[in-house]
């Protein structure tokens, strides 16, 4: 169904965050705090046994306690300095032979590793606030012992309260030690823009209401303590301490181990993490020492260098020097409509809107207009009219605005000769030599390349026939406009069928203007393989596509190889409503019609997908679509042969700026958030998953869920994000972000989110974590992934197809033993990184840097001396064990020698 308003069966859930929203954890000093008054997490046992306990750290900060406990007091406990490495996540053998593993939240688990024999205590916190809490407090603690209190109070006059400070005095012109409510508001408006002012006064109006205060000045204190409720976000926070080595900042080193090992950036010197740190570091002092704080870092995460769209797509990047067969063509419908198909305006700016948004196919429907001048209209309905010169003046001003490749324009000719030749003086005249009139090389067996039509605009439209040597002849006519009036029949044929016997007339100088676009009837594919030329193209009602698409997906796969395939909206679409393009992009057709006046999640489709390769109309097609060799259907419900599935772990960390969804009034200003994550692409891969809804602070929400798909074709998968509100009314839309599979960045991102209409939402957006492996799924849902080892038995090999030409198989066949022992060395060596990251307590979405990093301070003894050498000097670094050590550490070495 059209729209972003899906009637699904959706399970609705709701979650209460369990940190009070009236303080934020912005410091190891609130964890300690918060550890000493304890909490109540869950203890995970073998056997899937689960104990309610009641943990907190002695207030001497030596130990951590439980309670109640069978054991006396002394045993119920663990020493600090026993610790050797708090891990987060499901990443214990405890955890990874429990029952109730599915039902343990990933982003709430954690353990932690004690002792000579480096035993675990798994625990499960009833949010992933609480769980990071701990994990940060307990790595602080075991980095500084009982000088953490020392550290703490050493960090309470950071570089964030200098800078305030800095910046609070330059407000205070006058040196009173106060500046007016109004001017501390619109301070920290300027510093954080997403904000809305009327949370900032209430905040101060609360501190000042707590401390009896009747006036309205407000002092430096009260204005760091309010910027730090406000502007600082938890989960960044944490994140900066997981990377900091338990500082409040990040140095350089840091931060090249960040972008590194959780952004994917390949070659990070200490110049760049500098530049980085001045770009984007507030404190003068934080750019002098090359310190990143937490606002700093907040800075750069929500900056368009962490954003989510890969900026290498931002410009044209995919090979144009194929044939135009071989690529998706981001193609319009109806251009001059601007509402509905029977009743609406037509307008110029309905070009306009498709040739800025990189549209390059647009629809002209031309019929004989009042004094001589062709008029552009849909036939047989009551939509208005605008004159053909008009349109064509736009079109050469704006074809090549968005992209410099070919713009079709599919002619729809209902013109009577003496007006046909007033449309072709016009074209000439007008677009002059952008026209592509050259005629097709009969030698050639496929299309030109958009690389080789740069700056030409091309006619889709009837041509006469080769031996017609009069000045007009009659060609059929396929009517579009007058389906309208039909019904569409049960087999989806009748409509097309009953337009074959109508014929009109075409004038030769109109015929000669297409060149490589001549419009045909489809009768069959087998037809076509045999007669069809490949600069014929063929129009194909949206029912009749499907049919093909249902019925015969490999060779509509096969005859899109060739020929351009244009699909457009069926006829009982009078509302503009909008077909689903990715149900005939996956049979390879190029130019799916969209009616772009009509938002919803169709166009969402179409918006996002060709936002790659640099927005410029043109998106080649997967190789499995394009090779003449290659056997693909569309309708796999499975792996597709030849290609590796992909696994894209995605973590829904939090929202900020969530605006209220327009025209919802019945709840005032509360937002009651929650994400749909949503993939597009062939069957096999189309699914969706979605987070609790947030009814605390709805408008900045913790979500802390991941979840998992299998991506078998990733050329052609989207992921959408879609931001509704919960309400019992009817959930309202509040945002969403589409983008290409291929165009994730994977690591910490931002995703933008965009308005039902397209617009971007000002400072609106999702904090996410994307990670993707490249490997086969399968078994229980915790198995999938990297977890999964498979024997040789259970291993998917590469088959072949015959093609029953003897010479061609014969060659073919030899390479299927090289291609399975290819697969088994695949295998093999992912099943040596699954042993290897399961020993470093890590999860199947971790990288091996991040390996390393995890294993780095278990290769020293207690008195620093090595236990194991990371020898440099071969072609892959070696680890060599120096002497005893423990047997853990043989495991990790081994499972490393093997990777």
């Amino acid at each position: 169904q059209d729209g972003t308003k899906q009637k699904r069966e959706r399970k609705k859930t709701v979650s209460f965050s369990s940190m009070p929203t009236e303080k934020k954890i912005s410091s190891a000093s609130d964890c300690i705090n918060a550890m000493v008054e304890g909490s109540e997490l869950k203890k995970i046992r073998s056997n899937s046994r689960v104990y309610h306990r009641y943990f907190l750290l002695d207030a001497d900060m030596q130990s951590l306690r439980w309670e109640p406990s069978k054991k006396d007091s002394e045993k119920a406990k663990i020493d600090i300095k026993s610790i050797k490495e708090v891990r987060t996540g499901k990443n214990t053998d405890i955890f990874r032979s429990n029952g109730i593993y599915d039902q343990i939240s990933e982003d709430s688990a954690f353990s932690i590793i004690y002792g000579d024999n480096y035993e675990s205590l798994d625990l499960v916190a009833n949010s992933a606030d609480i769980a990071n809490i701990w994990v940060t407090g307990l790595r602080y603690l075991i980095s500084y012992g009982k000088h953490t209190l020392d550290m703490i109070e050493s960090t309470q006059h950071n570089m964030r309260t200098s800078w305030l400070s800095q910046m609070f005095s330059e407000s205070d012109v006058e040196n009173s030690g106060h500046i007016p409510l109004c001017n501390a508001v619109q301070f920290i408006k300027d510093l954080n823009p997403g904000l809305k002012t009327n949370k900032i006064e209430l905040k101060f109006k609360e501190l000042h209401r707590s401390k009896e205060k009747t006036d309205t000045e407000v002092t430096k204190e009260e204005f760091i303590e309010v910027f730090h409720e406000l502007c600082t976000r938890p989960e960044i926070y944490f994140l900066l301490v997981q990377f900091s080595s338990n500082k409040e900042f990040l140095d350089t080193k840091d931060l090249m181990m960040f972008l590194e090992a959780e952004q994917g950036m390949a070659h990070v010197t200490d110049e760049i993490s500098l530049g980085i740190i001045q770009k984007y570091e507030p404190a003068k002092e934080g750019q002098e020492k090359g310190c990143l704080s937490i606002d700093g870092f907040t800075n750069y995460l929500t900056s368009p260098d962490c954003h989510i769209f890969d900026p290498e797509h931002k410009k044209v990047c995919q090979d144009m020097k194929q044939p135009l067969s071989h690529y998706f063509i981001n193609s319009s419908h109806n251009t001059y409509l601007i509402e509905d198909q029977f009743r609406g305006p037509s307008d110029i700016t309905g070009y306009i809107r498709a040739l800025k948004m990189g549209c390059r196919s647009v629809e002209l429907d031309v019929w004989d207009g009042p004094d001589n001048e062709p008029v552009i209209y849909t036939g047989h309905t009551m939509t208005s009219q605008i004159v053909f010169r008009s349109v064509i003046d736009i079109i050469n001003k704006y074809a090549f605005f968005a992209s410099e490749y070919p713009l079709i324009l599919c002619l729809e000719n209902h013109c009577s000769i003496k007006q046909q030749k007033v449309m072709v003086q016009h074209m000439k005249k007008i677009l002059g030599d952008k026209l592509h009139t050259q005629s097709p090389n009969i030698e050639e067996s496929y299309l030109p390349s958009p690389e080789s039509l740069k700056g030409k605009i091309l006619i889709k439209a009837k041509k006469l026939s080769s031996n017609c040597s009069g000045l007009e002849g009659d060609v059929t006519d396929e009517d579009e406009g007058a389906e309208m009036s039909q019904r569409v029949g049960k087999e989806g044929l009748e409509q097309q069928n009953s337009m074959t016997g109508k014929r009109f007339q075409l004038c030769k100088e109109l015929s000669e203007l297409v060149s490589i676009c001549k419009s045909v009837q489809f009768k069959e594919f087998q037809v076509s393989f045999q007669l069809q030329k490949y600069w014929e193209v063929c129009s194909f009602n949206e029912v009749l596509a499907s049919k093909y698409a249902n019925e015969n997906p490999g060779d509509f796969v096969n005859y899109n190889k060739r020929f351009l395939a244009r699909v457009f909206p069926s006829p009982m679409r009078i509302d503009s409503s909008n077909m689903n393009p990715q149900d005939f992009w996956k049979c390879g057709c190029q130019i799916v019609a969209m009616n772009f006046q009509t938002p919803g999640l169709m166009m969402d489709l179409n918006i996002g997908w060709f936002r790659q390769n640099g927005n410029c109309g043109y998106v080649l097609r997967p190789a499995i679509m394009r090779e003449e060799v290659s056997f693909f259907s569309a309708n796999t419900k499975d792996t597709v042969p030849g290609v590796s599935p992909q696994l894209l772990h995605i973590k829904i960390i939090s929202g900020q700026n969530f605006p209220k969804p327009k025209g919802s009034g019945a709840k005032g200003d509360v937002v009651d958030p929650y994400v749909y994550v949503e993939i597009h692409g062939i069957p096999a891969d189309c699914a969706e998953q979605r987070t609790k809804t947030m009814h605390q602070n709805g408008d900045n929400p913790i979500f802390d869920e991941s979840f998992e798909f299998q991506i078998n074709l990733p050329e052609l998968a989207m992921v959408r994000f879609v931001v509704l509100d919960d309400d019992y009314i009817g959930d309202e839309f509040i945002g969403q972000y589409t983008i290409p599979f291929e165009c994730l960045q994977t690591g910490y991102r931002h995703v933008p989110l965009q308005s039902l209409t397209g617009e971007m939402l000002a400072h609106a957006s999702l904090f996410v974590h994307v990670a993707i492996t490249n490997r086969r799924g399968g078994g229980k849902p915790h198995k999938r992934g990297l977890s999964v080892r498979k024997g040789k038995k259970s291993r998917e090999y590469a088959s072949m197809r015959t093609l029953w030409i003897k010479t061609v198989d014969e060659v073919f066949k030899n390479a299927l033993q090289p291609i399975r022992d290819a697969t088994d060395l695949r295998e093999n060596m992912q099943n040596a990184v699954v042993s290897f990251k399961e020993l470093c307590g890590l999860s199947p979405v971790a990288n091996l840097m991040q390996c390393i990093l995890a294993v780095s301070m278990r290769l020293v003894g207690p008195d620093n001396t090595p236990l194991v050498v990371l020898n440099l000097n071969d072609q892959y670094p070696t680890m060599e064990l120096q002497g005893i050590v423990p047997e853990v550490l043989k495991k990790i070495v081994t499972a490393y020698d093997m990777v």
